[in-house]
């Protein structure tokens, strides 16, 4: 999906659960975890609350520095599948580009073979460690999850990996109105839409071909931001 519910800083157990049942309620498909979040466990709940078939929503969640290495790549993997409760992920990520990613990497390669996982990824790779990967990997990165958004739009970035065939994801794509985060620019897409800054900050993204992952624990908003999709009343492409 081009647009999914991440809940990073969603650390309580019980708020995180409700948040993503009611995201995926809402109608989101997409949810994004990490092992260093501590929330899979709430992910996993949700998801079978919430009834959909496994096959309705594509999970991600992410291996942290500390568990790069073939071996404990490989044990942290099943961890976070145990604390999913699922029998397989849709997709998982390095989260950083340090330490042993090559034997982090070629783990999760292995993982995929076995089906375990779906497809692999990384988070907050450079342009240089992308291509270097992308380069010397049997199986590519699928995804590069990066910080994105209209105050830090990557355009090298996103050229590389289009270059590449690997598809971009942002984190922290969002913006929200009496922030700093609002500028007049801004501001007057929105009022020239109808939109909120949020929704115009996503809608940047996602003409561009970029994945976004708002995090939200409010209903409201996270309806706002799937409604950023709808045509009216967009007048033209930002």
């Amino acid at each position: 999906p081009l647009e999914g519910f991440g809940v990073f800083q969603i650390a309580d157990q019980t708020l995180c659960q409700q948040a993503v049942l009611e995201a995926l309620q809402e109608g989101y498909r997409l949810i994004d975890t990490a092992a260093s979040y501590f929330n899979e466990e709430a992910v996993g709940r949700a998801l079978r609350t919430s009834g959909l078939p496994r096959d309705e929503v594509f999970v991600t969640t992410k291996v942290w520095v500390q568990d790069f290495g073939e071996i404990k790549t490989r044990e942290a993997v099943l961890r976070s599948l145990e604390k999913l409760g699922l029998e397989y992920i849709d997709m998982v990520l390095l989260h950083q580009q340090m330490g042993d990613y090559y034997g982090a990497w070629r783990a999760l390669e292995a993982l995929v073979q076995e089906g375990i996982i779906g497809t692999i990824g990384v988070s907050n790779f450079y342009p240089d460690r992308l291509a270097d990967l992308c380069c010397n990997a049997a199986i590519p990165p699928a995804v590069n999850q990066i910080e994105c958004h209209p105050f830090y739009q990557r355009r090298y970035d996103l050229q590389v990996m289009k270059d590449l065939g690997v598809v971009p994801m942002a984190w922290g794509p969002s913006l929200r109105e009496g922030t700093a985060s609002d500028p007049p620019h801004l501001g007057s897409h929105r009022e020239k839409h109808g939109k909120t800054n949020a929704q115009v900050a996503l809608r940047f993204n996602t003409q561009r071909g970029v994945v976004v992952i708002p995090k939200t624990a409010h209903r409201t908003r996270m309806a706002e931001n799937l409604a950023h999709f709808l045509t009216s009343p967009w007048t033209r492409k930002i």
